[in-house]
């Protein structure tokens, strides 16, 4: 069903930034919350779980129902345990803060739930009874995921079409190894995948082994949960040279394979957000002795989250704010990055041209958006590749759903497993509008 991982990655070469909770500490930390009966943190998550249920079960100590409680809301809680940024979600919600106390580590309570789950194998949930119906399903990333088990807790049958040998999308290919590696993705993946019912074809790209038209006349419904594209490019001189990558595909390179970084002694890594750096983390993890972050803005203005760049100074990142690539130069390959400062309003300033040196450059200057794969749909609105959906995950178009990062344009893991569980639903409602469940 789909490749294995091999066992010599770069990935590995990291610990967890955050380590996970004993059962002392966990039981400690549950009797901490205040069990709040309007809990904001519960409002701030995407998926809803009821957060002061999960750890109230924690402090008397019943794991197996505080997992559960968490898959209820999040079938892929063990992974957003990890990835979710927490701080900006539900931990910063939290009412201590407003206590000025440290507010309840629920990302790593979540953790410590899910965790158990997976390594005592325990299962919460079955297939329905069948319906008759098939949904299909792009993409075989978390969106897609969520949605076919939802789909299949509802009876429908699933067939996932995903284009790479390996599944599991952003969490296997792009989360950085420092919260949570590939091998772990897939787990995750199979885990999902073990309620039985759902069919997962790899290497098939939709537009090509398989069209449109003919997934819309074999299956009931589609769901279209595709991610996102190719890095961006900046189409300035050199960008073509030897050791000059897109961030997203550097990432995907580096935890899938062992990426040699021997001759690699500074990086500049052009950006400002999240991706720009996690890369930059990343680089410096592996040994690259000068990495500098190059922005166009401001710390202040810089969309990654502020957490995670106090992490990234923690480690010894650089920075050159207000500054822009202009040409990227060497002999052979990347030697170096010209640039140029710009002023408040983001133009250059005539006279400020600087060089930095670089063996490595990753472009984390966004990704192609995929909704365009939609567009000769009627009745589909796709802008600037972003597919436009209802609350519900319909585009507009009998039979036709789509969630994650291809309709929000690249949020977090659990907006694309909180849209996909969301779409499963209403696909449900509109398959089975008049039909008798079994």
């Amino acid at each position: 069903m789909t490749a294995p991982l091999p066992a010599q990655r770069s990935e590995t070469a990291f610990a967890d930034f955050k380590l996970p909770l004993m059962r002392d500490a966990a039981v400690a930390e549950a009797n901490r919350c205040l069990f709040c009966s309007d809990a904001p943190c519960v409002n701030a998550c995407p998926t809803h779980i009821d957060i002061p249920q999960f750890i109230r079960k924690i402090a008397t100590d019943n794991v197996r129902s505080s997992a559960k409680t968490i898959f209820e809301s999040n079938i892929l809680g063990m992974s957003c345990a990890r990835v979710c940024p927490v701080e900006v979600l539900c931990v910063g919600a939290c009412v201590y803060n407003d206590l000025e106390q440290p507010p309840i580590a629920i990302g790593k309570l979540q953790r410590y739930a899910t965790d158990m789950a997976f390594e005592k194998n325990w299962r919460f949930f079955e297939a329905g009874k069948p319906t008759g119906k098939k949904v299909a399903l792009i993409g075989a990333g978390p969106a897609s995921l969520a949605a076919a088990h939802e789909l299949r807790r509802l009876g429908h049958a699933c067939t996932i079409f995903e284009k790479r040998a390996t599944i599991g999308g952003l969490n296997t290919f792009g989360v950085a190894p420092y919260k949570m590696k590939a091998d772990r993705s897939l787990t995750e993946a199979e885990w999902v995948l073990a309620i039985g019912g759902i069919e997962v074809k790899t290497g098939v790209t939709v537009g090509e082994q398989v069209t449109l038209q003919q997934l819309e006349q074999q299956f009931d419904a589609v769901f279209v949960g595709a991610g996102l594209g190719a890095d961006s490019a900046l189409g300035i001189p050199g960008e073509n040279l030897p050791g000059v990558y897109g961030a997203v595909a550097w990432i995907e390179h580096m935890k899938l394979t062992k990426a040699d970084m021997s001759a690699v002694k500074s990086a500049v890594i052009v950006g400002g957000g999240n991706t720009a750096i996690d890369a930059s983390r990343e680089t410096r993890g592996l040994g690259v002795r000068s990495v500098t972050m190059l922005y166009r803005g401001t710390r202040e203005g810089m969309s990654g989250y502020q957490h995670e760049w106090s992490a990234a100074l923690e480690e010894g990142v650089g920075t050159a704010w207000q500054s822009l690539p202009i040409a990227f130069e060497g002999t052979g390959r990347v030697q170096r990055v010209k640039c140029v400062k710009l002023d408040a309003s983001k133009r250059p300033i005539a006279g400020t041209e600087f060089t930095i040196e670089a063996d490595l450059v990753l472009l984390a200057i966004g990704q192609a958006k995929l909704g365009d794969m939609l567009g000769s749909l009627a009745g589909v609105s796709v802008h600037k590749g972003i597919v436009k959906v209802d609350a519900h995950g319909f585009t507009g178009r009998a039979k036709w759903y789509a969630g994650g990062d291809c309709t929000n344009g690249g949020k977090e893991v659990v907006n694309a497993a909180a849209e996909g569980k969301a779409a499963a639903r209403a696909i449900d409602a509109a398959i089975m509008k008049g039909a008798a469940r079994a």
